[in-house]
């Protein structure tokens, strides 16, 4: 039985569901999920909880996450993106200076209040946003908080004369729930054009990144590399004070009993055999289960 976490490298076109469908038909594993949607047009980073991995999605979710990608000065859509319909066009007439595109970038740094776009999966009311906007029908989105770390320009930006557009290319490290695309776009508003992003793909999530992935064609094609690159659910919590467990505590970690430790840590990841069995939070005087991971082979 695999347990761990598989790194996929989400190809364009592809929905994350439809990622972990072939991945449950590939592998024969119903216990599979995704952590962090990725729209079918954006490629890159889409981490796999698998077996047990499957109850770290809620933590992996809170992870923040890399991106790179391009964005056109000239041009704006409904959908923050060039698959879009274009709802205002205004021509670059000579080039945006570097500095002043990195300027309005620093503006969106530290923690900001977001619209999300219209065609996005946020809910309303129970329905998502596209699905008011599929039907023609205004809808006040809600504002979030978000929190950007970094967005950077990323080489010269790119004159085009005769389109009348500037393209630019950024990489950005963010929160959950925070829209790149909105950060394209309100970039744009920033800088006094009309702006859309033409092309994303997520560098690293959840702690993983390219290096550790692999494309879904290649899983199908020999399943058995599933389990050479499966990253172990130990790897998520290299970050977390570890603890190995003497034998008697282990048989009390196993009930779920509360435990002394020497550590004022608030949350350690207990280790019993050379694999992580619990996250530990602190309680007064000792430490309580947080997360059981037993079954962590």
């Amino acid at each position: 039985m695999l347990n761990g976490i598989l790194v996929i490298d989400k190809a364009k076109g592809m929905t994350s569901a439809d990622v972990v469908y072939h991945l449950r038909k590939t592998l024969h594993i119903k216990k599979i999920g995704h952590a962090g949607t990725l729209d079918p047009d954006v490629t890159g980073v889409l981490p796999i909880a698998i077996g047990q991995a499957t109850k770290l999605i809620e933590l992996m979710h809170t992870q923040n996450k890399k991106y790179e990608g391009t964005g056109i000065l000239g041009y704006a859509t409904d959908s923050y993106d060039i698959s879009g319909k274009t709802l205002v066009t205004k021509r670059v007439a000579e080039p945006i200076a570097a500095s002043a595109i990195e300027q309005g970038m620093q503006s969106f740094i530290g923690r900001i209040e977001q619209v999300p776009p219209i065609y996005s999966a946020v809910r309303v009311n129970g329905k998502h946003l596209y699905e008011y906007a599929r039907a023609g029908i205004e809808v006040e989105r809600p504002k979030r908080q978000v929190d950007v770390l970094a967005y950077d320009l990323t080489g010269q930006p790119t004159f085009d004369l005769e389109k009348g557009q500037e393209e630019f290319s950024f990489a950005i490290e963010c929160s959950k729930g925070t829209y790149v695309r909105s950060l394209v776009n309100d970039l744009g508003q920033k800088l006094g054009v009309p702006a859309v992003m033409s092309k994303l793909r997520r560098t690293a999530s959840s702690g993983f990144d390219l290096n550790q992935a692999v494309s879904l064609d290649e899983i199908i094609a020999d399943p058995a590399k599933a389990e050479q690159l499966i990253q172990p659910i130990d790897a998520f919590f290299k970050d977390y004070p570890q603890v190995d467990l003497t034998t008697s505590q282990w048989l009390k970690v196993k009930n779920g009993a509360a435990i002394a430790l020497e550590t004022d840590a608030n949350k350690v990841a207990l280790r019993y055999n050379n694999k992580v069995k619990a996250i530990y939070q602190k309680d007064a005087e000792k430490y309580r289960p947080d997360l059981m991971l037993l079954q962590n082979e």
